[in-house]
Parts: structure tokens; C-alpha cells; sequence
């Protein structure tokens, strides 16, 4: 399936479906603390959305009964909000949300620590984030999809943490989940030739131990196979001339030089 190129119409709405959802995970991100269910969490989030005029991407899409994916511990993804489940000191939550602005989507994640958690699992946030950064200085035109995807494992590999394999990053725009797929490993082959107007969702998954996974009865929520816990980081980013621009993020190039 060929990866669309986006005019630069779509981009500029694009870019503000970006900027509107970093809105929404601030507001989110002030929410994380003991006693806040995941419900209270989604309830916000489709709130916030819907205020800018906006849509929840991930509201019934393929049958999911949420706005916002919210994903404890050893919850990799597609978490489901819920009255019962309640955030406690030393959790990490992960926070992925997406909507619709003037038809085009933007998806971003982010995963945070519930009050004081040990330097241990803040590493493991840290450095899927850093993975991230690390990953789109091989965003640009000219060079293949794998430049990413095998960015991501170098990035992570010396840590000792697992990667999550069943999982990956797409394209974007009018639909949540266009062409490509970008896995967050080393692939055989180069794929696709990086052009300007692409528009990706890169989103390194992260386990503290075994990359194996499982999804619950629910079949939504994706969890390590060993119960060790997960980040996830996630933006949308414009393929360019030069270096990639993020839609999703205020703080563009600032990380992605840092190094181990």
C-alpha cells in the first residue's frame, strides 16, 4: 500500500491536530497522581478534546469503549479506563490519546510516574523517550524506514530492556492508522524510501524485562508476559527536507541529540 504525501494544506491542519492534543496530554499529565481513577483520566481527556471542536480518535474505533488508552504497570497499551482502577503511589501510567481536527488525525503517548516511583522504572521512562529522539535524527528524506526501526534497538539494547515486537508505529492522516508500519526493531529489508510529506507515528514500546506480550480477555489490553512493567512514547512527525518536524510536541530538537 503506498505511503501518502501530504499537500501542504494537510499538513497545516495536521499540525494543528498536533498542537491541540500536546494541549490535551498537559492536562492529562496534571491529572496523574494517588487516588485518580483511569476513568477520571478518560473522562478528562475526551472533555478536553471536545472542547477545541475536536473528535476522539480512539472512541469506538474498531470497537474500543474509550477515549483515551490508559495503561498501568505491565500494561503495554490499549489499557481501558475504569472506575475500579485506581492510580497509587510508585504506579507508572501510560497516556495515549489521539483526535480528529478538520478530518486529519494526531496520535501521541506518554507514560508517567504516579508520585515517587524508584530511579529504576524512571530510567525506563527516560529511555523510551530518549529512544524516540534518538530514533528521528533517521526521520529525513533520502534515507529508509529501518533507519528508524533499527534506531530504536540500538538506542534501547544496551540497557537490557525489551522491545516490544507484536506492536508498531504507523503512518497517518485522514486515517488513524495508514501505511507504513514501523516496527521498533531491526528489519531484513531497507523499506520504504523516506519522502517529504510523509506523516508517522513513531512509538518505541518498552518492557523492564521479557519483550514478550499478551493481550487480556478484554481483547485489548496488551501486558508483559513476565509482569515487568512498560513505557510507551509516541508522536506524530512530518517527514521534510531537513531535519523532521513534530507535530505533537513542543519540545522538537532539544532531546534527540542526547546521548548514553
Amino acid at each position: 500500500m503506498p505511503v501518502s504525501i501530504k499537500s501542504s494544506r494537510e499538513i497545516d491542519a495536521m499540525r494543528e491536530a498536533g498542537r491541540l492534543l500536546e494541549i490535551v496530554h498537559e492536562e492529562l499529565a496534571a491529572m496523574v497522581k494517588p487516588g485518580v481513577t483511569t476513568w477520571e483520566i478518560d473522562q478528562k481527556g475526551e472533555e478536553v478534546i471536545r472542547s477545541f471542536g475536536c473528535i476522539p480518535s480512539f472512541l469506538n474505533y474498531n470497537g474500543y469503549p474509550a477515549s483515551i488508552c490508559v495503561s498501568v504497570n505491565e500494561e503495554v497499551v490499549h489499557g481501558i479506563p475504569s472506575r475500579k482502577r485506581v492510580l497509587k503511589a510508585g504506579d507508572i501510567v501510560s497516556l495515549d490519546a489521539g483526535l480528529i481536527w478538520e478530518g486529519y488525525h494526531a496520535d501521541a503517548a506518554r507514560t508517567h510516574a504516579v508520585g515517587e516511583i524508584s530511579p529504576e522504572l524512571q530510567k525506563m521512562i527516560d529511555v523510551t523517550r530518549e529512544s524516540f529522539f534518538y530514533a528521528i535524527r533517521f526521520a529525513k528524506a533520502g534515507n529508509h524506514l529501518n533507519d528508524i526501526s533499527s534506531a530504536v534497538e540500538e538506542f534501547v539494547e544496551p540497557y537490557g530492556y525489551g522491545v516490544v515486537r507484536e506492536l508498531c508505529g504507523h503512518g497517518i492522516g485522514t486515517h488513524l492508522h495508514e501505511a507504513p508500519e514501523i516496527p521498533n526493531y531491526r528489519q531484513k529489508s531497507k523499506g520504504v524510501l523516506l519522502r517529504p510529506g510523509m506523516t508517522l507515528a513513531i512509538e518505541p514500546m518498552i518492557t523492564a524485562g521479557s519483550r514478550s506480550v499478551r493481550w487480556l480477555s478484554d481483547k485489548w489490553t496488551v501486558v508483559t508476559l513476565d509482569h515487568s512493567p512498560a513505557a510507551h512514547y509516541e508522536n506524530t512527525i512530518l517527514i521534510t527536507e531537513g531535519e523532521p518536524e513534530i507535530f505533537t510536541c513542543k519540545i522538537r530538537q532539544d532531546s534527540e541529540n542526547g546521548r548514553r
